[in-house]
């Protein structure tokens, strides 16, 4: 018990902290921090040795397992939500992790035809698959993922990172893209550049997911202000649902938990006599359940992003760098235990 309450104290006032900058400075220097507990190893093996940590990262993570993963995919179609499924991991350091990355995401291709999960496809990060060993290594691993999941008539699309590998993960996708026309990308509204892609991803049809971005970024990169960032979603929103560029091919999923966000698409798309087909909203696991099956109430459609692995942590600590109540609901199942 004394052991318990030492190794919780230093994580305690860490808390407090980021309260106080939360209180002082707002919720942007609350998310840089946590961004950065992110990335520590002495706050990962603090945090994540705490079993209340598992059991709080439960509500985003479906599980270490593939298994684990595949039951919380069949309880959300059968709610009427389609999938993406993630296998948790990034920034692997050697090409021997790179490629058993690779082999868990075939199996877990093979496993959703296996299990007949219709709608139920798979997002992947180029790190993870050793974009920081060799951009070549990336990409094969990558063309091999694409092959696979085309024999099952089933797609991939693919994670976008901080934004030192932003060009990198375009290359890699655009080459791509020429040989499999299963291949999709993620796009980030808070970077400043993400208007010029999404012009060029218009013209080339793309398959898309617009989030706001998770990663901390310069403040000459990308907008500072969350305002600022809501208002390019949702100009970036509008401009992926003109008939322009679903006339080409683009189909958008739109990646927010933000009630305005969501109000402001579904606003215009009734305002341009957009059906609900023409697109879909993307939430995380555990994130906004209600808000998730209100949308599938209403028509809508809605795909929910469902990660799993033992690599949880990093993913858990950004979810509670994105909305102030996700860390509010940690600390309070914390001090519960």
């Amino acid at each position: 018990m004394t052991k318990k309450r030492f190794s919780l104290f230093p994580l305690l006032i860490g808390f407090l902290i980021t309260a106080w900058l939360l209180s002082q400075y707002g919720e942007r220097w609350l998310r840089l921090l946590l961004i950065y507990f992110s990335q520590a190893t002495w706050a990962k093996e603090l945090v994540s040795s705490l079993p209340i940590t598992r059991q709080v990262a439960a509500r985003f993570v479906a599980g270490e397992t593939r298994d684990d993963a595949i039951d919380t995919a069949r309880d959300l179609r059968n709610k009427g939500m389609a999938v993406t499924m993630d296998f948790l991991g990034e920034h692997v350091s050697t090409p021997d992790e790179a490629i058993a990355a690779r082999a868990e995401i075939l199996r877990l291709l093979d496993d959703i035809e296996r299990h007949e999960l219709p709608n139920t496809n798979v997002s992947v990060k180029l790190s993870q698959l050793g974009l920081r060993i060799s951009e070549d290594l990336a990409l094969e691993n990558m063309r091999q993922l694409l092959q696979h999941a085309q024999q099952y008539k089933n797609k991939i699309r693919i994670d976008m990172e901080e934004s030192g590998v932003t060009d990198a993960t375009l290359r890699v996708y655009r080459t791509l893209r020429q040989e499999f026309p299963n291949v999709g990308i993620v796009i980030q509204a808070y970077l400043f550049r993400t208007e010029a892609d999404v012009q060029q991803l218009i013209a080339e049809g793309a398959w898309v997911r617009l989030c706001k971005g998770a990663y901390a970024e310069p403040p000459d990169v990308a907008f500072p202000n969350k305002a600022d960032t809501d208002a390019n979603f949702v100009k970036l929103t509008q401009m992926m649902l003109t008939d322009e560029a679903r006339a080409n091919g683009v189909y958008l999923g739109i990646a927010t938990h933000d009630e305005n966000m969501i109000q402001a698409a579904v606003e215009y798309a009734k305002a341009h006599q957009i059906p609900p087909s023409a697109f879909e909203f993307q939430m995380l696991y555990g994130i906004r359940r209600e808000l998730q099956e209100s949308l599938v109430q209403s028509g809508y459609q809605v795909r929910v992003y469902v990660p799993y692995g033992t690599a949880w942590y990093a993913y858990f600590v950004r979810r509670l760098a994105e909305r102030p109540a996700n860390l509010w609901f940690f600390v309070s199942n914390l001090l519960r235990n």
